[in-house]
């Protein structure tokens, strides 16, 4: 996680992108803009005019497939003031969707429910001890823990105010891009998103 927080420079052209500030420097002048965090998490290029010399930057995200990004400031999505028991009522958003040609698919590889595999129905999904969209036989997992939201070839966690914090490499975090074969870890349970080709 400190990799994908740390990493200043992800772009080609000379166009600088900080992930943990959503910003990227103009090539022409140097200029700072703040990205928007839909554009910079759901696109593989990111376009924008500068607002000092009026100059277009093109600025390139490659992440690495197995990569978890955790996004600081946090998202739109991440900043939801839904509350915990309303959250499976939510309507579908346009752009969250569940991929046309892939099983989004969350494995349960640790922890008391070690091997039990979740093939995603829907592309927004509460995990959770009871009451929640896919349960979670594990003591140590609030009632509803996290949020996972599936978007194309990526999904976006968000912890909801669990006891016990949602961690990424041992480090808890709010929120975070799971690309696919990410894990991440609630309670003592170990949990891995996959994308399988139909």
């Amino acid at each position: 996680m400190q990799q994908a927080c740390t990493a200043a420079q992800l772009a080609k052209g000379g166009a600088r992108l900080y992930i943990q500030g959503m910003k990227a420097a103009c090539n022409h002048c140097g200029m700072e803009h703040v990205l928007k965090d839909a554009e910079v998490a759901a696109h593989a290029k990111v376009q924008f005019h500068c607002s000092k010399c009026r100059q277009t930057t093109v600025v390139e995200i490659s992440l690495r497939p197995d990569q978890t990004m955790v996004i600081s400031p946090l998202p739109s999505f991440a900043r939801s003031n839904a509350s915990r028991t309303n959250l499976n009522l939510l309507p579908e958003e346009d752009g969250l969707k569940l991929p046309p040609t892939k099983a989004a698919i969350l494995t349960v590889v640790s922890g008391p429910a070690k091997g039990e595999v979740h093939n995603l129905k829907r592309s927004r999904v509460i995990l959770g001890r009871e009451g929640a969209g896919i349960v979670v036989n594990d003591q140590e997992i609030s009632r509803h823990h996290c949020l996972i939201e599936v978007r194309d070839n990526y999904a976006n966690l968000k912890d909801l105010d669990s006891t016990n914090g949602t961690f990424f490499e041992e480090e808890r975090i709010r929120a975070a891009m799971l690309q696919d074969g990410s894990e991440f870890r609630i309670g003592n349970s170990v949990i891995r998103f996959t994308l399988a080709s139909k």
